[in-house]
């Protein structure tokens, strides 16, 4: 992964939330444009998220009713994305 991948991975959490600055956000709509992994990462995070949220929630139909923790720790993020892609397998 190249720096500026890493450098985009720490406000993840803040431009899925709407909180990143419109010029930083701008940038990282930019990166992803051109890179790849990074789009996939994105969207294995926002799945992250919405499975998480379903776990978290006593009845699943109300999933988007339910909120995650703001600051989700990446242990509990790779470990639940490790557990969908060994199900998958």
């Amino acid at each position: 992964m190249i720096k500026k991948c890493k450098k985009c991975i720490e406000f993840l959490a803040d431009y899925l939330e709407g909180e990143l600055p419109e010029d930083q956000a701008a940038e990282f709509e930019m990166h992803l444009n051109l890179c790849p992994p990074c789009r996939e990462y994105l969207n294995s995070y926002r799945e992250t998220i919405k499975l998480t949220r379903k776990c978290m929630c006593d009845h699943p139909e109300h999933e988007d009713d339910c909120k995650s923790p703001p600051q989700m720790p990446e242990s509990l993020v790779q470990a639940i994305i490790k557990a969908c892609k060994s199900k998958d397998e």
